[in-house]
């Protein structure tokens, strides 16, 4: 027979020794005994053994939305024996995690019903399409067994093109065309500046000779006999490639006069390529981000997922928690438990009757639904890869299109999708007052300004998404006017019995890593709760 802790002390000593310092610290937090300013220790998931010493029996969690966010808390409770239930609106899970694929049925709110018929083995990613290598994604797919491969987030021969920019604009530029002349220039400047004395206050002699070396080399310039010119070089690619006997190559010279160079806007898109969350080497799921959805399910039980499930009421009670909702068929239900964690998106959620308090009300308005679309564009032969030389990656624009995605899977096939736009804020509310037919024909007609009429004539068929006019999403993330003013942290915290879940609560909105993140926080708050009452 195992001894019951009677004091607090003992109590602790109990959770330490089951389950950690992860869950021990956590249970401190919610005795009021752990210092606020500590960082969050490692994740460390809930077991059955830390039940054993403290005497506490397993309890039971409906989860509202069968997101990411929401399997994978569900997931996490299983772990440790938790009887959990998964209440999800939509006929399939992953939520904003939604692969398209030929067969896939949406009627959006606005009544518009499209039907996909990609080929066997196409799909479009139409939320999450990428994930970085440090995310704690990643782990996930490891854990599951979901293989990865690798995403081309940049290519140096995909395109930058710009309208509107001086001599430059309706220029279609390769990549590594736009990088070599930006970066010559600012070498050549900065060179110049630097070998006439205007950063002497700054530097040493040995300092600026040192770095005259490092711009030679990373602009590709002429040295200080040459005036440290920048006048092009062959990482602008080739007008000719180079052969075999004599044939030495055509470079693409002479490069772009400064002043265009620095009207047409390129530079501005390079700083993506640093981005924390951007940087390369970048993944993404082998057949489509849905298989990571899938796993999660398969790894909590489909037989605990219920779909077509519309929650129409969530009330607090002073045990437990009640949530109405209208299950498959129509008819109306009620599912009860100890607690709930929900995962519905703040803008969909303030408008579901619940006696949550006006703070929890409040804050749930103050989230910011953000608009984003995408088109995915069925194409008889992947004449990107043929004709292009393009293999993955993506083509900026200034065009409300804002950018095109080339596939990064399934290379030298027959057909291939590419994203025909992925637009954000106005630029995606111009396409989401469209029509289905009238999206894919302004993306087109957009299209062909860098591709030519191929990018007409030789698409198959498309499927949009238009993320803000989606049935239960109705945004593609949300983000915060503040953080500080309190309505965020608020839900960071459980409103009686509900506690809520989701990427908009973390500092990875619109990544799937900060639904992973929210719900393993949610986990160790819950889990903590049940461990010390």
């Amino acid at each position: 027979m195992v001894a019951i802790p009677q004091t607090r002390r003992q109590f602790l000593q109990a959770v330490g020794a089951t389950g950690g310092a992860g869950v021990l610290f956590s249970t401190m937090g919610a005795l009021g005994l752990a210092p606020a300013a500590q960082a969050a220790p490692p994740f460390r998931a809930p077991r059955e053994s830390d039940f054993t010493l403290t005497g506490r029996s397993h309890r039971s969690v409906l989860v509202l939305g069968a997101g990411i966010a929401g399997l994978a808390t569900a997931y996490e409770l299983r772990k440790a024996g938790y009887r959990v239930r998964v209440l999800e609106a939509r006929e399939r899970p992953g939520g904003r995690n939604w692969t398209v694929r030929g067969g896939t049925v949406e009627t959006d709110l606005d009544g518009h019903t499209q039907r996909a018929r990609f080929a066997k083995g196409q799909y479009l990613n139409a939320g999450p399409a990428r994930i970085a290598q440090h995310m704690v994604t990643m782990d996930y797919c490891r854990e599951l067994g979901v293989p990865v491969e690798v995403f081309g987030n940049q290519n140096a021969d995909a395109y930058y093109y710009n309208e509107g920019v001086g001599a430059l604009s309706g220029t279609p530029i390769r990549h590594r065309t736009a990088k070599a002349d930006v970066y010559g220039y600012v070498s050549e400047l900065l060179a110049k500046a630097t070998d006439q004395g205007a950063l002497d206050g700054q530097l040493t002699a040995d300092d600026k000779e040192r770095l005259l070396s490092f711009l030679r080399g990373f602009g590709s310039i002429g040295g200080r006999a040459d005036g440290w010119r920048y006048t092009g070089s062959t990482r602008r690619g080739y007008e000719v490639d180079p052969g075999a006997g004599f044939e030495a190559g055509t470079p693409k010279l002479p490069p772009y006069a400064l002043s265009d160079v620095l009207a047409s806007g390129v530079g501005q898109y390079f700083s993506f390529e640093f981005g924390w969350d951007q940087a390369m080497l970048m993944f993404q799921p082998v057949g489509g981000m849905d298989r990571i959805a899938y796993a999660l399910e398969e790894a909590v039980g489909r037989n605990l997922v219920t779909y077509r499930a519309e929650v129409r009421s969530i009330t607090n009670k002073g045990a437990g928690v009640e949530v109405v909702y209208t299950g498959p068929g129509g008819q109306t239900r009620v599912a009860s438990a100890d607690f709930c964690v929900c995962t519905i998106p703040p803008q969909v959620l303030a408008r579901i009757p619940s006696n949550l308090s006006q703070p929890v009300k409040d804050a749930l308005a103050y989230a910011v639904p953000v608009s984003t679309g995408k088109i995915g564009l069925q194409y008889g032969r992947r004449w990107w890869e043929e004709d292009d030389g393009i293999y993955s990656g993506i083509t900026n624009t200034n065009l409300d299109l804002s950018t095109i995605w080339y596939p990064s899977h399934d290379f030298h096939g027959r057909k291939g999708i590419v994203v025909g736009y992925y637009n954000f804020g106005g630029n995606a509310d111009r396409y989401s007052s469209l029509t289905p037919a009238e999206r894919q024909a302004r993306a087109i007609e957009q299209g062909v300004k860098i591709h030519g009429e191929k990018y007409r004539t030789e698409l198959e068929t498309a499927f949009s998404v238009a993320w803000r006019r989606t049935r239960y999403s109705e945004g593609g993330w949300v983000s915060w006017p503040s953080r500080t003013s309190g309505q965020y942290g608020r839900l960071l915290e459980p409103d009686g019995n509900v506690y809520f879940a989701g990427d908009h609560l973390s500092y990875y909105i619109a990544w799937q890593a900060g639904a992973f993140e929210s719900a393993r926080k949610v986990v160790t708050d819950l889990h903590a709760r049940v461990l010390s009452t």
